[in-house]
């Protein structure tokens, strides 16, 4: 569908440009957005490095180990249906451990893998589990304590200030989470929990 609206928008952009004889602007508009773009990835690079090496140097030195075990009581409470030594515990610590950095695209391989392992609990293969959508419902919030790709955006779009946005965002960020838990908890309490049938 997205694609439909995209490629709407194109056309009646180009079909205006040609009705008013300005195709030249069409070709320079593609030309400079395709510029921008490339010169935006090449700074978003850089600063995803470097963000993704403190992310490695915070693994070694056992920061993520230890956000994981003080998040370790929450989780449990979150997902009752996994065990507590299931691979698919693990692997939920570290997506939300990596969601609290605010590493972004970072933490996508990590919910992918969190989803595998949770569906090798899951009892009906093609519906997720309650587990599931709940660590897709805390990951889309994404509570975060440094939003480093928005920072890293904001950086190489030239803001002044970049980290100015840590405030709003833990505020903003915090908010959804605690309604998507007391959400997923009001559709437990009224639907139940499906694992346990």
């Amino acid at each position: 569908m997205i694609n439909l609206i995209w490629l709407l928008l194109m056309s009646i952009g180009i079909l205006y440009a040609a009705w008013h004889g300005r195709m030249e602007l069409v070709t320079q508009s593609a030309i400079q957005a395709a510029e921008s773009a490339v010169n935006l990835v090449f700074k978003l690079v850089g600063i995803m490095c470097l963000w993704l090496g403190m992310m490695k140097i915070a693994e070694a030195a056992g920061i993520v180990r230890f956000l994981s075990f003080l998040l370790s009581p929450v989780i449990r409470f979150l997902f009752p249906s996994v065990p507590k030594k299931h691979p698919a515990m693990g692997a939920i610590l570290l997506t939300l451990s990596a969601n609290l950095l605010g590493l972004g695209n970072a933490v996508t391989p990590l919910g992918i893998k969190s989803m595998q392992e949770l569906q090798k609990l899951n009892r009906s293969k093609d519906t997720a589990s309650d587990a599931m959508c709940t660590l897709l419902a805390l990951c889309t919030t994404g509570f975060t304590l440094v939003p480093a790709t928005v920072i890293a955006l904001r950086s190489a779009a030239g803001s002044i200030s970049p980290a100015e946005i840590v405030g709003p965002t833990l505020i903003v960020s915090l908010t959804a989470t605690v309604c998507v838990i007391l959400a997923d908890r009001f559709c437990r309490a009224i639907w139940g929990d499906r694992t346990r049938r």
